[in-house]
């Protein structure tokens, strides 16, 4: 979606926000489906072997190429593990119990993280800001929606993936140089390690939950383009703190 949005004279001159576990949980949901595929595979195999739950996630990583992040690509990798370690051995209800999961994964609650709408208000009547958010579309959409957060971002961005060259498109876009940019979510790997790289700044807020995919990353912990803000309550103060620095104050 195509906004014109103003652009301010400070240092920085938009802020970007990662939507899943940064905006909304998200991540718990996940985790629970995960033990409930566990729980069904436990009829064929041992799911205290940590081998299991490595495997779903290589299955996982090796089909992002493919069916992309999200529930769906979640659930069909479920279904393709769940046969692959059970030697086909699994039961078609046991299959669709899986499905089932993604079914109740889909419907999730959207609850939003405390401060969250507070922040991103306070922030958006000084700066443009542009909502970041990777995964199936229909999904990102769905929780956009009932999140209620579209008054607040009169751009919305929904990629497949978070790498350097989709911040840099973006950033394009907005005719905005990267040193201008700052992006505000949970994710090392996503949110902060390709803008960093680029040249800009990242505002990082771990969320209790982490998926491992996530964890890989080569951010080290005194970045100095990174400000570290603990709720999103301490946005605006994180801001700020990025603010002075990038004019050299």
């Amino acid at each position: 979606m195509m906004t014109s949005m103003p652009t301010p004279n400070g240092a920085i001159g938009l802020v970007g926000f990662d939507g899943d576990d940064t905006l909304w949980k998200s991540e718990d949901y996940y985790r629970k489906a995960e033990q409930d595929y566990l729980d069904i595979l436990s009829r064929y195999i041992d799911v205290h072997d940590t081998a299991t739950a490595r495997h779903l996630l290589e299955v996982q990583q090796r089909n992002l190429g493919v069916f992309g992040y999200g529930v769906k690509g979640m659930t069909l990798s479920m279904l393709e593990a769940a046969i692959e370690i059970t030697e086909k051995n699994i039961a078609a209800r046991d299959l669709q119990l899986i499905l089932d999961i993604g079914h109740d994964t889909l419907r999730h609650p959207v609850e939003l993280i405390d401060g969250v709408r507070e922040s991103v208000a306070e922030i958006a009547r000084d700066y443009p800001v542009v909502l970041i958010t990777k995964g199936d579309l229909f999904h990102q959409e769905a929780k956009i929606k009932v999140a209620n957060l579209r008054d607040l971002f009169p751009r919305i961005e929904i990629v497949s993936e978070k790498d350097p060259e989709t911040y840099a498109r973006v950033l394009e876009e907005f005719d905005l140089p990267m040193e201008r940019f700052v992006m505000v979510g949970n994710s090392l790997r996503s949110d902060i390690e390709p803008v960093v790289t680029l040249g800009g700044w990242g505002i990082h807020t771990p969320y209790a939950v982490t998926w491992a995919h996530e964890t890989q990353h080569g951010v080290a912990d005194d970045e100095p383009r990174m400000v570290e803000a603990p709720t999103a309550f301490d946005w605006p103060q994180a801001l700020r703190a990025i603010e002075a620095k990038a004019a050299g104050g």
